[in-house]
């Protein structure tokens, strides 16, 4: 029986078992429908050279892999890498292998972006993470898994012990790749001492024979091995028709090596084995500070999920079971002991004990939890045992989201990152033809091939786009660790671009200026009441105004007994109604008793206070006055945030008298008071026409329009949900001062890529035309490259100390 071979993964199977398709004008054979599919995906997209560059290798395709990628579709491995999203929709995270450049990162997101199903692909150049979201319904883990192996690429998931597994040999292997260039350069060095003095001295043909094959020796495996990152670079670049830094270092490399072996054997020239071996060694030790650098850097976003504890203890009746995170349930208790990090968010039931948040809000001094207090996943233990029910589920829980939140941050990319990486692909073409013309132009001017060889590889060596392309992820990845180690979240790292140039801040006032827990300090009752009704509809709502009638009833009232309400109703910004028994409950603020027909008046003791009426079958029979305090050094912070030029709003619900006292005390001047939710996003988008820049902060569900209208959405982390949902930036620790070092970090970051593109393209500005003029060797010219890339990473870590010095 005759055999063919799969036009697209090139292995060979019977004839009758291929499918035909003869959409084509000669038809074509594929043995799976997934062969098929890419077959036609490169070809629609002008990718069929992909073919021509393969030549006979073969790929593993998805037919003979349904043993190995099964397993990704087991209910075991789902639940433990897959999460769904708010949509619905299965998310995870993977590492894609084989990724050697910016091309190859290109196609496995056209590629899997084509695939049916896929909704979303975000791939990181940095650490070949990938963030795949699909629709379940449509395509399988597995599927995902095969398409991208049927590009020749593996992909398995993310996995922080493992990277960091894979992250520790690679460092290895790049040490012992910079071993032998050292090694190999300190030698040539010496050699080169005794040529160059036999230059002056005279020395015999014979001797110079010999020093010039001891150079050749050890130029051999410094190019091939320590240099065997930039072939292998070169190759994935070519292969999908783009130019990159790897491959002039190659190139530039390689020419001097045959030139020299030439010039060796030939006797007509001199020998520049010293140069490969440098130029080798200087660029790769540049980038193996690079490697050590990002990995630095990465290691700090790592962290927040790298050493989460896998199983918990859980409590029923008398017993205690160990349980994986993921199977906890909301409602179950948890034990922790001292020394235990909490694994899922949950309200304490029993016990009291400090906890350290400095994972969350990078706060270093212990906070004291309580019975009935709220407990976050990634706080430590410290001193106690304690007893939780669990509020959320491990994929739910606080940590668990900031690790979702940074994964997303890196991947994205800034505006300005991408128009970067467009100039360096440009950049390196332009440098291949400018080292053609300097090789033309030499030789006709000086009439020696030599001359032009060495002057034009230094003109490919010099040029260093790998600092152009470093300029902006470097200093992002650096930015948004030191964010998170302060406890400030940015969604996507392009948000520290957009931040940076916002000039004005609006603020909601409760829970973001003030603490957001008034306090009762004043009451009148009017006949007779029962406040266990009370108690009932106040605790209905998660309104501060309400918690704080909660604690007040709580406190000062001991009868109060458990009432059932029916048709209870949240009205935004107002308050709330209900019925008991027939008769009609109404709280809330005086715009709600105006509705309701109910005559209030304030009394003049009450002026300065945030007011709450509660009224009876129409007739009002408690007034409360409460007074919510400024948060601790709120004034001076939002004073520091004044000094760097940003202009200051706060907007309130509340009335103008309140809203004018906190005013005050926060040094705050232009304010607006009693505002509805879409009076506070018309506000913010009547800024914006006027050409402002605006920074919304807010914590609450009624400021979710207003996040929504502006430049940069900030929400306080212990804010209801959807004021997170809708946010660009989390401050996980609710502070004034978190806002102030945003806004530093931010400017920083931003300022810190401009420095290190206007560096790389000054650099390039006056080294080139050096080199093209004939005024640096090679070896100086790999020098001065490696250190162009290290100035850029040097000085993107300065960002690390801005806060030091603000």
């Amino acid at each position: 029986m005759s055999k063919k071979c799969c036009d697209h993964c090139h292995l060979e199977y019977e004839t009758s078992m291929l499918l035909q398709d003869t959409t084509f004008e000669t038809p074509k054979f594929f043995c799976c429908k997934g062969c098929q599919g890419v077959y036609h995906l490169l070809k629609e997209e002008g990718l069929d050279t992909f073919y021509k560059k393969m030549g006979d290798i073969t790929l593993d395709p998805p037919k003979t892999n349904l043993d190995d990628t099964s397993r990704f579709d087991l209910e075991g491995f789902v639940s433990k890498y897959v999460k769904k999203n708010k949509e619905g929709l299965s998310e995870i995270a993977l590492i894609i292998e084989g990724i050697h450049c910016s091309a190859c990162v290109w196609l496995n997101e056209k590629v899997l972006s084509k695939q049916e199903g896929i909704v979303e692909v975000n791939i990181n150049y940095t650490n070949h993470k990938a963030k795949i979201v699909w629709d379940e319904s449509i395509i399988k883990l597995s599927g995902i898994i095969e398409t991208i192996r049927s590009i020749g690429y593996n992909a398995y998931p993310y996995d922080p012990k493992s990277g960091e597994e894979r992250a520790t040999a690679q460092r290895r292997e790049y040490y012992s790749k910079l071993l032998v260039g050292i090694f190999a350069t300190m030698n040539v060095m010496w050699i080169a001492i005794a040529q160059y003095a036999g230059y002056f001295t005279g020395m015999q043909s014979n001797i110079k024979s010999i020093l010039n094959f001891a150079e050749f020796i050890l130029a051999t495996p410094t190019l091939f091995y320590t240099g065997s990152v930039y072939f292998k670079g070169a190759y994935y670049g070519i292969k999908h028709r783009y130019v990159t830094m790897d491959f002039l270092v190659a190139t530039g490399a390689t020419l001097t090596y045959v030139f020299s072996l030439y010039a060796m054997f030939t006797r007509s020239a001199e020998v520049y084995f010293d140069s490969v071996t440098m130029i080798i060694t200087f660029v790769f030790a540049g980038k193996y500070l690079e490697v050590l650098t990002k990995k630095k850097a990465v290691d700090t976003l790592d962290a927040f999920g790298s050493s989460m504890p896998t199983e918990v203890t859980i409590i029923k009746g008398d017993e205690k079971i160990l349980s994986s995170v993921e199977s906890v349930e909301i409602g179950e208790m948890i034990e922790v002991k001292a020394g235990d990090k909490v694994a899922i968010d949950g309200v304490i039931v029993e016990g009291e004990g400090s906890f350290d948040l400095s994972r969350l809000n990078g706060e270093s001094i212990p906070v004291l939890a309580q019975k009935g207090d709220k407990i976050l996943s990634g706080s430590i233990c410290l001193d106690s045992v304690i007893r939780y029910q669990a509020t959320n589920t491990f994929s739910s829980s606080m940590l668990s989201k900031l690790v979702s939140l940074l994964e997303d941050a890196m991947n994205k990319k800034p505006k300005i990152e991408k128009l970067a990486n467009q100039i360096s692909g440009y950049f390196s073409r332009t440098i291949l033809l400018l080292a053609l013309s300097t090789l033309i132009y030499w030789f006709y001017q000086s009439g020696s091939f030599e001359t032009g060889l060495i002057i034009a590889i230094s003109v490919i060596v010099i040029a260093c786009p790998c600092a152009l392309s470093l300029a902006t992820p470097v200093a992002t990845i650096v930015g948004l660790g030191l964010a998170a180690k302060r406890g400030i979240l940015f969604k996507e790292a392009g948000f520290l671009e957009s931040m940076a140039k916002c000039n004005t801040l609006v603020l909601d006032k409760t829970g973001t200026i003030t603490k957001g827990k008034p306090e009762v300090t004043a009451h009148e009752y009017g006949d007779s009441f029962d406040h266990s009704l009370l108690y009932a509809l106040v605790n209905s709502s998660n309104h501060p105004i309400s918690q704080g009638i909660v604690s007040f009833l709580k406190e000062n009232e001991t009868s109060l007994h458990v009432k059932s309400l029916e048709q209870i109703k949240t009205i935004e910004a107002k308050g709330v109604r209900a019925l008991f028994e027939g008769h009609q409950l109404i709280g809330g603020n005086a715009k709600m008793m105006h509705e309701a027909g109910i005559d209030v008046k304030v009394p003049e003791h009450f002026t300065s206070l945030s007011h709450y009426f509660f009224a009876m079958d129409g007739k009002l029979v408690a007034i409360f006055g409460l007074k919510d305090s400024l948060k601790e050094g709120a004034k001076e912070h939002l004073a520091d945030i004044r000094k760097l030029g940003i202009e200051i709003v706060m907007l309130s619900g509340d009335h103008q008298s309140v809203t004018q006292e906190i005013a005050k005390e926060a040094g705050i001047k232009i304010y607006e008071a009693a505002l509805l939710p879409h009076e506070k996003a018309e506000y913010i988008e009547a800024l914006r026409e006027k050409g402002k820049k605006v920074v919304m902060a807010g914590d609450g569900i009624n400021d979710t329009l207003a996040l929504s209208q502006s430049e940069i959405a900030i929400a306080m982390g212990s804010g209801a949900d959807v004021a997170v949902d809708v946010s660009d930036v989390v401050l996980t620790n609710d502070s004034i001062k978190s806002l102030y070092e945003a806004f530093v970090i931010s400017r920083k970051s931003l300022r810190v890529v401009k420095e290190n593109l206007m560096f790389s393209l000054l650099y390039n500005v006056i080294t080139i035309p050096l080199a093209m003029s004939g005024h640096v060797i090679p070896l100086f010219a790999a020098l001065s490259m490696s250190l162009s890339s290290l100035v850029v990473v040097g000085n993107s870590m300065r960002i690390k100390n801005v806060l030091k010095r603000s």
